[in-house]
């Protein structure tokens, strides 16, 4: 039996008057909730501890304290949580997107014996809960003496994530394999198809996985939680959740500033990116 779907399509322009009311409002609620949080944020992070302790209720400051954010440096170690947090990033996203899009290529170009139990058991270890290789892992990375530096962070990531792995595959599996045959042709291997055919193509793909991956790691507080215990190592996530456990009140005028730093580069790498994200996941769902 054929099934056959009616395709429409929605828009605002034929909603009725009450319609588009209605759905203006629940945005404009939507907005409300999730730009709130942020903008208290923002203007607690230019009150006075006083004013924020005398009139928790008030949104606006009183007084635009623009020094706390010189504070946050001054009294803190912010600058080396700051820059903890960019070079374990940094060096992360790269090696993660680089060595999930080679094992990507292998899994998308090559067959051989096994290799859908190999996938299979890859995109399994995504299903595992963290909580179920935590102990482990530390057991392993103690005896090895990689414990309270960055190493447990740095290299098993570097080896590539199950995530990024399935989702460049996915972009792969659409471009066409005339590609590699041209190239064969023209006497070019493997690595010749995947440095000059193959990465320069997916550059929409790997934008989005480097997104996720900075995302991710620049909020990760439960890795550094574990492995880091010398405080010149805290990346900005831990650091922030320690910011409390330094002063015997907490100085919430400074954690905020604090905060609104922290954000800021997710943000301004969102806003230039987001082309090549939006891009990126919509290629990547399509296709393979």
């Amino acid at each position: 039996m054929k099934l056959t779907f009616k395709k429409t399509n929605y828009s605002p322009g034929e909603l009725s008057s009450g319609g588009k009311l209605l759905t203006y409002a629940g945005l404009i609620v939507v907005l409300f909730l999730f730009l709130f949080p942020v903008a208290w944020m923002v203007f607690t992070s230019l009150k006075s501890l006083e004013q924020i302790v005398s009139e928790p209720l008030s949104i606006f400051p009183t007084t635009w304290n623009w020094s706390n954010y010189l504070e946050v440096f001054q009294n803190h170690p912010f600058s080396t949580y700051l820059w903890n947090t960019s070079w374990y990033t940094i060096v992360t996203v790269v090696g993660t997107v680089f060595f999930s899009a080679f094992i990507a290529f292998g899994f998308a170009r090559f067959r051989a014996r096994g290799q859908t139990f190999l996938f299979a058991l890859l995109l399994s270890t995504m299903m595992l809960p963290q909580q179920v290789v935590m102990i482990p892992q530390y057991l392993l990375f103690n005896t090895i003496g990689w414990v309270d530096s960055y190493l447990p962070l740095t290299v098993p990531m570097i080896a590539g994530s199950a995530f990024l792995i399935f989702l460049l595959r996915q972009f792969y599996l659409g471009l066409p394999k005339e590609l590699d045959e041209a190239v064969t042709i023209d006497g070019g291997g493997y690595f010749t198809i995947f440095f000059r055919i193959i990465l320069p193509l997916s550059l929409p793909a790997m934008a989005t996985a480097a997104i996720i991956e900075f995302m991710y790691r620049w909020n990760d507080l439960m890795g550094p939680l574990i492995y880091l215990n010398s405080q010149e190592l805290y990346p900005l996530s831990l650091g922030l959740a320690n910011f409390t456990a330094a002063y015997a009140a907490t100085p919430w005028q400074l954690l905020m500033a604090a905060s609104v730093m922290a954000v800021l580069p997710p943000l301004i790498l969102f806003f230039f990116a987001q082309k090549y994200f939006i891009q990126g996941v919509v290629i990547s769902g399509t296709k393979g």
